[in-house]
């Protein structure tokens, strides 16, 4: 396990370099200037010239190393071009928090849902529960992410208005001054719809796997050794054959994690959410080279350390697999 460890952290700054070259390369030749912006906000061309040749932002190999080594010798992400007087890590530090908790509780929603819909499947077959939860996760992996949190917030939110429309509230000092109920529960109320939306196509795809994962571990010779045991159908599904049938599941958790985590461009977008996705869509929008590849250099290292997190979970869930 530690060489498993120890060979995939060596292997974290290649794939990191790759990953840095290919989206320089895109983010350079995104059509546009940075410092262009709309007439009432636009700088003198003096002035953009100067910013240009101060943010090396006339040369692409100029940019590449001084980035480089503003990151290696400082750790410095540098200078958003798109919010002004604010630097990329303090972008990270204010929207990655946001989009880990509608990630976490998506991920949650995720997997209640998933094992639930694929348990009573697979236990169930040719059945009510089974076609219905078959048609479920047929309209998770079928409907894009933009149709179901539109069609969530206008029904709930907009038609009904069981919850905010948009937004986002942290409790913040609510809990501990006593209003911890009133707080949690703003918060609860505004990431309900957002992680529903973002957890359905994970959902669909976890029933899916543990149904056929189910269906082929129930049929096997120790399943029915067990069930010769006396054991009741929910012992032999939840101590025998949901461990076997959830390995595909949790190689599927480690990228579905930091996609989670790392948040929803598009839900972000349509519940006006303020984490990193948005950010994201912006720093595209507007060519903001510093914000993109800090963006994509934190996904991309949080989506390799998921993977490696999932490797080593296999071993404790199934010993018999050699790491």
């Amino acid at each position: 396990m530690l060489r498993l460890i120890v060979s995939r952290l060596l292997q974290l700054p290649v794939i990191l370099a790759v990953i840095f070259v290919v989206t320089f390369v895109l983010a350079w030749v995104i059509p546009g200037n940075p410092l262009d912006r709309s007439p009432d906000r636009r700088p003198p061309k003096a002035v953009q010239e100067a910013m240009l040749r101060q943010y090396n932002l006339d040369n692409p190999w100029t940019f590449a190393t001084s980035y480089l080594k503003g990151i290696f010798l400082h750790g410095d992400l540098g200078p958003s071009l798109y919010y002004p007087d604010r630097r990329v890590d303090e972008v990270l530090a204010e929207g990655l928090p946001v989009s880990a908790a509608l990630g976490v509780a998506a991920l949650v929603l995720a997997l209640i849902i998933g094992l639930a819909a694929g348990g009573i499947g697979a236990l169930k077959p040719r059945s009510t529960w089974d076609f219905s939860s078959l048609l479920v996760a047929l309209a998770g992996v079928s409907l894009p992410t933009f149709v179901t949190a539109s069609v969530l917030l206008a029904v709930f939110a907009g038609l009904l208005s069981w919850v905010p429309i948009g937004g986002w509230d942290w409790p913040g000092w609510a809990v501990w001054t006593g209003a911890w109920w009133s707080g949690a529960g703003a918060m609860i109320g505004r990431m309900i719809l957002p992680a529903l939306a973002l957890s359905l196509l994970p959902a669909a795809y976890i029933a899916r796997l543990i149904r056929l994962g189910l269906a082929e571990v129930m049929s096997s010779d120790y399943i029915r050794t067990a069930r010769a045991k006396g054991l009741s159908p929910r012992q032999v599904l939840m101590r025998h054959a949901m461990k076997v049938a959830f390995l595909p599941v949790l190689s599927f958790l480690g990228p579905a994690a930091a996609s989670a985590l790392t948040g929803s461009f598009v839900v972000e977008q349509v519940f006006s959410i303020p984490g990193v996705g948005r950010d994201f869509v912006a720093a595209v929008l507007n060519k903001d080279q510093f914000l993109i590849l800090g963006l994509v250099l934190v996904y991309s290292t949080m989506l390799i350390l998921f993977n490696l997190m999932v490797d080593l979970a296999y071993a404790w869930v199934d010993p018999r697999i050699e790491l």
